[in-house]
């Protein structure tokens, strides 16, 4: 790992465009190009920002939300698909490190998915968040071990967790011991209130501190005639709202730049990667301030479905000193993401896909 360099690095606080897949998906390119324009090499958008956070299953009850989670349905992203495709090709032509929350469709199920984007365009990451919270549970199906690994990118390695993830210290602790440099977080936004606001900046220097990594956050945020669109009941109204915190965070708990607790904007900031090794030398929670020999982080990393044969292998992974989330000093991720020529095989498909936003920043 390098700890000699610097890069620039975006969280960025956006609206999607409601029930549109589409419309949405062009804002996210529209932000990658604006981020080109100011030296950005790594970009991070709002959880399940691609089509939206389903607010719907905050404010209605179950027996109700059956028409809005069908619209989520065939408003989702598939993995490959022309969303990603476009988004690829965007990374590519930025040489940008693109980290994508997003609605996954996989047939007859969504999850909330987290996808990260190389600056050659590759996919090295699709995550699923392992346990949605609360009311998210009756919208997104369970994520699994495959996606709590750091990824080696062109700004450095990478981890994420979406939203209260945070509050499970084992997940966090898996992708520290794989000595993550850049913990992107993604959390949905204007939900909630001001307590929200004030939860997620406790959280994410925390976990600066505690990784001795750098912390890019991004939140969404809702316009108030989105929160009208959601529910016409004024009384609901309070609780999509505040619950935003975009901000950059360093390895010692500085705030870099400033955050964005309302409306669209970017944070932008230099991450100095000798920061880091400035932290873990007074302490290093994974290397000479760990016990392993006392205390260990056991982690299954198998991306699992339906067809699992009965015969293989669970031998979990012990993580303490020196061993990432496989134990073997790799990160094969083969069952969980698609490889490149899966990325690329509908590039023709969506060669129109965000073209006009691409080609104006490309003239």
């Amino acid at each position: 790992m390098n700890y000699s360099r610097s890069i620039r690095a975006a969280a960025v606080q956006l609206s999607p465009v409601l029930f549109s897949r589409d419309g949405t998906t062009e804002k996210v390119l529209q932000a990658i190009a604006d981020a080109a324009k100011e030296g950005v090499e790594l970009i991070v958008f709002p959880e399940t920002f691609v089509p939206y956070y389903p607010y719907f299953s905050f404010v209605q009850p179950p027996v109700l939300m059956g028409k809005e989670h069908l619209r989520l349905y065939e408003e989702a992203v598939e993995v490959p698909s022309p969303v990603t495709d476009a988004v690829s090709r965007a990374a590519r032509s930025y040489g940008m490190v693109v980290v994508l929350g997003v609605n996954e469709r996989d047939h007859g199920s969504l999850y909330n998915t987290q996808l990260v984007f190389d600056a050659d365009g590759a996919l090295r990451l699709k995550r699923r968040k392992i346990t949605p919270t609360y009311h998210e549970r009756m919208v997104w199906g369970q994520g699994d071990g495959a996606g709590l690994t750091t990824v080696e990118t062109a700004a450095g390695t990478i981890g994420a967790l979406a939203c209260w993830e945070h509050y499970n210290p084992m997940a966090r602790f898996a992708l520290m011991a794989q000595h993550e440099q850049i913990h992107c977080s993604q959390f949905p936004g204007s939900m909630v209130g001001q307590i929200f606001t004030e939860q997620i900046e406790v959280t994410i220097r925390h976990h600066a501190l505690e990784s001795g990594c750098f912390v890019v956050n991004s939140t969404g945020w809702l316009s108030p005639d989105q929160v009208q669109q959601i529910t016409p009941d004024e009384k609901l109204h309070r609780v999509l709202n505040g619950g935003c915190f975009t901000a950059i965070v360093n390895p010692e708990g500085t705030l870099l730049g400033t955050p964005i607790t309302e409306g669209e904007g970017m944070v932008i900031a230099d991450l100095d990667f000798s920061l880091i090794t400035k932290r873990k030398r007074m302490m290093d929670s994974v290397g000479h301030y760990a016990r392993p020999d006392l205390l260990q982080l056991t982690l299954n990393p198998q991306s699992w479905n339906s067809l699992n044969p009965s015969t293989t292998s669970s031998m979990p992974s012990a993580i303490g000193q020196g061993q990432n989330a496989h134990g073997n000093g790799n990160t094969p991720m083969e069952n969980s993401i698609p490889n490149q020529a899966e990325i690329q095989s509908n590039e023709q498909t969506a060669a129109n896909y965000g073209a006009s936003v691409l080609r104006t920043q490309n003239d």
